[in-house]
C-alpha cells in the first residue's frame, strides 16, 4: 500500500471559510432535537487548525466467451433473483467460510443509502486511485453488463476474469447451496465472487454498495472502517420501511464497533437513528454541513466547479465533471470517506494533496446519471427510480442545460412510487412518452400511460410500448416543433430502461 500523499498547507480564504459557518450554523439550527444525542457520540474534527477503463462493456467479441458468459449469467439468473429477499446472512457467512473469508483480506468503505450510493462509490475509487492504491469496487444494479458489478483498478473486470472467478468459487458455492435450507441468491453469488475476486487480486481496498438495507444485505460480511450513508429517502418501502426513521434501522446495520461514520445530510429521524446507532457501538462521525460539506459552487462547461470542506481543510476550484447539487454533496460525502480512511480529522490535521485530489474528480464519470449519450438532438440519461432521484434529476437539467423544449421517455418498474417520479419531472417535461423496457418488472405501459395523463393530461402523453419507437417518437416531438437545435430527450425511470437506451443510442 502506498505511503500517505503529501501534505497541502494552502490555507483556505476567508470567504470560504464564512461560507462553510454558514452551512453548519444552518445544519445546527436546522436540528435542535439532535443535541442530545449528539452528546452522546463521538464527532470527528480536526484535531488542530485514477486510472480510468471503459465504463459499461459491451458483450465480448469472441463468441466462446460470449457464450461462457451467457451460460454463467442464465445460472445466476435461475437463483432467487435480487427482488426476492430472505433477512439472513447465514448464507452469506456460510459461503465465506468455505472460501476462506476473502472479505478479511483488505480493508473496506462500505455505502448505504437511498440515492447516491454508486455516484458516490465511483468518486471514491478514482480517490484511493489517484493516490496509487490499488481498488476493487462492487455496485449494483449493472446498466448493461453483468460484469459493471465487479471492477478492478478503475473498470468493469473483463468477461474472462469474470467466467474464471465463477469456475473457481462454483464448487464452493454448490457445497454451500448444499448445506443450507435455501440456495444462494442471484446478489449473494455475486457478492461472493466480487469478494474473492478483490482478494485474488489482490486490492488495497475495497468499496462496496449495499444491494438493499444494510443489516441483512449479502453485502455486510464485511466490517469496513468507514461506513458511508448517503441521503435516505422512501424507496423499497415495502421491504425497509414506511419513513425515513424506519428505513434508517436497516440501514444503519453497516455500522460496525470503532467504525467512522461519514453521514451525508439526513432528515431528522433518520439522523437521530444513525447517530443513536453510534452511540452503541462506539463510532466516530462525521457529518454533512458540520464536520464537512459543499463550501461553493457553480456550473462548468461538463460539469461544475466546486470548493469543499475536508475534514482537514478546504480543497478549492475542484472540477467535477458530473451535474447536479446533488453530484456536489457526492463529491463532499466520498472526499471525506477518503480523509477518514487515511486517519485525517481523527489522527492527523492536515489535507490531502489538492492536484490530486482534483486530478481524481476531474476524472469521475457516472455512467446513466445525467448522462449525455447524443448530440442533435441532445438525449440525456438518468437513471432516477424515485421521487428523490428524480427532483435531483430535474433540477439539476434546469440549472446545466438550456433546453427550449424538453421531452421525457420514461419506462418504470412495478413496485415503485411512479406517480412521484413523474410529478418531479411534470415542471420540465413539454411532453412525455411512456414505454416499457424489457425487465419482467417493467410496468405495464397502460398502467403507465394512465398515470401520466392524471399528472400531465391527456395532451401531452404519448404511448409507445417499444423503447425504440419511444425514442423515435420523442426525436419527432422535438423536431416537429421546430426545436431541434435548442430541444433535448431525457430517458429515465429505471436503470433497466436507461441501460437498454444506452444501447439502442449506440454506447456499449
Amino acid at each position: 500500500m502506498s505511503q500517505l500523499p503529501p501534505h497541502d498547507d494552502s490555507d483556505a480564504p476567508d470567504d470560504a471559510h464564512d461560507a462553510f459557518e454558514a452551512i453548519a450554523q444552518a445544519e445546527t439550527s436546522r436540528d435542535p432535537d439532535l443535541a442530545v444525542i449528539e452528546a452522546g457520540s463521538r464527532t470527528l474534527r480536526t484535531q488542530g487548525s485514477a486510472p480510468q477503463g471503459e465504463d459499461v462493456p459491451g458483450r465480448p467479441q469472441d463468441p466462446e466467451v460470449d457464450k461462457a458468459l451467457r451460460a454463467i449469467e442464465q445460472e445466476l439468473l435461475g437463483r432467487w433473483p435480487e427482488t426476492k429477499l430472505d433477512p439472513s446472512l447465514v448464507r452469506m457467512a456460510a459461503l465465506m467460510d468455505v472460501l476462506g473469508e476473502p472479505q478479511r483480506a483488505y480493508p473496506s468503505v462500505h455505502i448505504t443509502g437511498t440515492n447516491g450510493k454508486t455516484s458516490t462509490a465511483r468518486m471514491i475509487e478514482a480517490l484511493f486511485s489517484a493516490f496509487e492504491l490499488r481498488t476493487g469496487r462492487y455496485t449494483s444494479p449493472h446498466v448493461q453488463s453483468i460484469t459493471e458489478r465487479i471492477s478492478l483498478d478503475g473498470a468493469p473486470i473483463d468477461a474472462e476474469r469474470f467466467i474464471e472467478t465463477y469456475q473457481d468459487i462454483a464448487p464452493y458455492i454448490e457445497m454451500t447451496d448444499g448445506s443450507q435450507e435455501h440456495r444462494l441468491s442471484f446478489f449473494e453469488a455475486l457478492t461472493g465472487m466480487a469478494y474473492a475476486a478483490f482478494a485474488d487480486a489482490p486490492v488495497d481496498v475495497a468499496v462496496v454498495e449495499v444491494g438493499m438495507g444494510g443489516s441483512w444485505d449479502a453485502t455486510n460480511v464485511i466490517d469496513a472502517s468507514v461506513a458511508v450513508v448517503t441521503p435516505i429517502d422512501l424507496d423499497h418501502t415495502d421491504r425497509l420501511g414506511s419513513t425515513p426513521g424506519e428505513i434508517a434501522v436497516e440501514k444503519s446495520g453497516i455500522i460496525k464497533q470503532g467504525a467512522t461514520v461519514i453521514l451525508a445530510q439526513q432528515p431528522v429521524d433518520a439522523a437521530q437513528v444513525m447517530l443513536k446507532k453510534a452511540v452503541e457501538v462506539d463510532a466516530t462521525v462525521a457529518r454533512e454541513g458540520m464536520e464537512f460539506g459543499v463550501v461553493a459552487r457553480e456550473v462548468a462547461v461538463g460539469g461544475q466547479l466546486i470548493t469543499l470542506r475536508g475534514l482537514g481543510g478546504e480543497y478549492e476550484e475542484v472540477f467535477l465533471p458530473l451535474h447536479g447539487a446533488h453530484q456536489a454533496h457526492n463529491a463532499a460525502v466520498a472526499l471525506a470517506a477518503v480523509e477518514a480512511f487515511f486517519g485525517i480529522g481523527a489522527e492527523k490535521a492536515r489535507t490531502l494533496d489538492i492536484e490530486t485530489i482534483r486530478k481524481a474528480f476531474a476524472s469521475v464519470t457516472s455512467p446513466g446519471r445525467l448522462e449525455v449519450v447524443r448530440r442533435g438532438p441532445t438525449v440525456v440519461l438518468d437513471a432516477a427510480h424515485n421521487p428523490a432521484g428524480a427532483r435531483a434529476a430535474a433540477q439539476a437539467v434546469g440549472e446545466a442545460f438550456s433546453f427550449s423544449r424538453l421531452i421525457g421517455v420514461v419506462g418504470a418498474t412495478e413496485g415503485k412510487d411512479v406517480r412521484g417520479v413523474l410529478e418531479a419531472f411534470e415542471p420540465i417535461f413539454a411532453e412525455i412518452v411512456v414505454t416499457r423496457n424489457s425487465a419482467n418488472r417493467a410496468m405495464d405501459v397502460d398502467e403507465l400511460a394512465a398515470l401520466a395523463v392524471e399528472v400531465f393530461g391527456d395532451e401531452r402523453v404519448q404511448v409507445e410500448p417499444r423503447l425504440d419507437d419511444a425514442l423515435e417518437a420523442a426525436f419527432t416531438l422535438v423536431e416537429e416543433d421546430g426545436e431541434f437545435a435548442g430541444g433535448g430527450v431525457l430517458v429515465t425511470g429505471s436503470v433497466i430502461t436507461v441501460g437498454e437506451a444506452r444501447l439502442l443510442l449506440g454506447k456499449g
